[in-house]
């Protein structure tokens, strides 16, 4: 990895990367955990299985359709704001204006939708809770857009977890308190949720001012038709890997008689899943200026592939294989119930975890290219074969066959993204590498193997991850010294 470190502009966006991934990953440990594991878990324990599974299923239906409120708004305004900034000023108005209009198009859409598939009254007011949550997510979201496409990145940073922050104080007077003297119900969770999200999209919206000036709504039918037109191929690609990455819950809920349990034991892993792609998530958020802003200036972008490549993926390999090989115990420990399915559930989607990683980096590559075309076959196929193996696994294996058909939907996207990126984009394939990363996997599993050996698990756990740690850092494939050389910007 030492020849990563280059003089000029490729180690300036290397440092610039590196510090501002420290501060999300610093900010993100510290808030998410606990929300994951201290008010998450509590909410589903304190009101079982079932009414969770009818929140989680309820709640991914809502963003399967999300896309109506976003149609490729903020990816497109990423990229374009990290190459053209000069046009968030002129743009902010009109796309506030698109995205109030859209607001109320999938709040219908939705609805209706909902009462299609056979929801009931109980069912539909949650509904009408969550797509406004999914509303003042879709406008943070976009907000941030404008504040990450100017690479103001410690601000985007400490947004990224202010909703949260707001959330884990209400939850908890909620739940550890008797302010309410009544039993903890799903409902009060949706509730707290809408709060954090109106008072951190206020906040957003603060910030963004404080840079445009003042704002006023536009509702210029001749703009929306054109930047509809520009960022269409990106709600498509949204709305498809949606489908893929959401609709396992959603299937199980209405294609089982006890769904609604089914689809609480699906979230038990699904929770855990979601908690290591957080990391992911900061990673692309990131890199999807820097790689617009390379690209667009036509700077040699293999360097800074390679090098945040492995930064998440390394860490994937280990949290995934260690993860696995201590399924049952890490259930057992979070209090689940059917912890013998959760862990074989776990298991699987904890695989599916490397094609997550992977997706993240040259998916990510790819939008910022422009590839959207590519994408969208990809996301075709991938949502293809996602609802076609829900179809003919659940009835068999419940969840556990919706675990199986994430993991062949993950790893097909993401080796099919992989493929894309080095022939679209030209890129060298290192098989020197490929082959430190096969050896890397071997010595994960050895070291997995060798800690079942150890009476405590949780001793045993912690050995196979130090030992796979330190590994990766004295085979160079994670460089201490290469990255604190960017750090300092040497």
């Amino acid at each position: 990895m030492s020849h990563f470190i280059k003089p000029g502009k490729d180690t300036h966006l290397k440092r610039t990367f590196i510090t501002n991934l420290l501060l999300l990953l610093f900010l993100n440990v510290l808030i998410k955990p606990f929300w994951i594991f201290g008010i998450d878990l509590t909410v589903q324990n304190l009101v079982g299985d079932e009414s969770y599974g009818l929140y989680f299923s309820l709640l991914n239906f809502s963003m399967i359709l999300n896309i109506l409120l976003d149609f490729g708004i903020t990816s497109f305004n990423n990229k374009n704001i990290a190459q053209h900034r000069q046009l968030m000023k002129k743009h902010i108005s009109n796309i506030v204006g698109l995205k109030f209009l859209l607001a109320g198009i999938y709040a219908v859409i939705s609805i209706l939708a909902a009462l299609i598939i056979g929801y009931k009254e109980i069912q539909v007011h949650l509904i009408i809770f969550l797509i406004l949550n999914q509303f003042l997510i879709s406008f943070t979201l976009y907000l941030r857009s404008n504040i990450s496409g100017m690479h103001l990145f410690r601000t985007d940073s400490l947004l990224s977890v202010l909703d949260r922050s707001i959330m884990i104080l209400i939850c908890s007077v909620l739940l550890f308190t008797n302010i309410t003297n009544h039993t903890f119900r799903i409902e009060w969770f949706v509730y707290a949720q809408s709060a954090a999200y109106l008072i951190t999209s206020f906040i957003t919206l603060g910030v963004v001012l404080a840079h445009t000036g003042k704002l006023r709504l536009n509702f210029d039918r001749r703009f929306f038709v054109v930047f509809l037109k520009k960022s269409y191929p990106y709600a498509l690609l949204i709305l498809l890997m949606s489908f893929y990455n959401r609709i396992d819950s959603v299937m199980l809920e209405r294609l089982l008689k006890d769904g609604k349990e089914q689809a609480g034991i699906y979230a038990h892993a699904f929770r855990l899943l979601d908690a290591f792609s957080m990391f992911g998530v900061l990673f692309a958020g990131l890199l999807l200026p820097i790689f617009a802003r390379m690209i667009k200036q036509k700077e040699d972008i293999g360097s800074m592939v390679q090098f945040s490549f492995l930064l998440l993926f390394v860490p994937a390999i280990i949290i995934s294989l260690s993860s696995g090989f201590y399924d049952h115990e890490i259930m057992i420990l979070l209090n689940y119930s059917n912890s013998e399915l959760s862990a074989s559930i776990f298991r699987l989607l904890m695989i599916s975890f490397l094609g997550i990683a992977t997706t993240y980096i040259f998916g990510t590559l790819l939008t910022a290219n422009g590839s959207i075309r590519q994408l969208n076959w990809m996301a075709v196929t991938g949502m293809g074969i996602n609802v076609g193996l829900n179809i003919i696994l659940i009835p068999h294996f419940q969840a556990l066959g919706s675990a199986w058909a994430s993991l062949v939907t993950q790893l097909f996207t993401a080796i099919t993204q992989t493929i894309l990126a080095v022939l679209i984009l030209k890129l060298t394939i290192n098989y020197r590498l490929i082959g430190k990363l096969i050896l890397f996997v071997g010595f994960v599993f050895l070291a997995g193997h060798f800690s079942r050996h150890i009476d405590n698990w949780i001793l045993g756990y912690a050995f196979m991850i130090v030992i796979s740690v330190l590994f990766a850092f004295s085979s160079r494939l994670i460089n201490l010294k290469a990255l604190s050389d960017i750090i300092r910007n040497e």
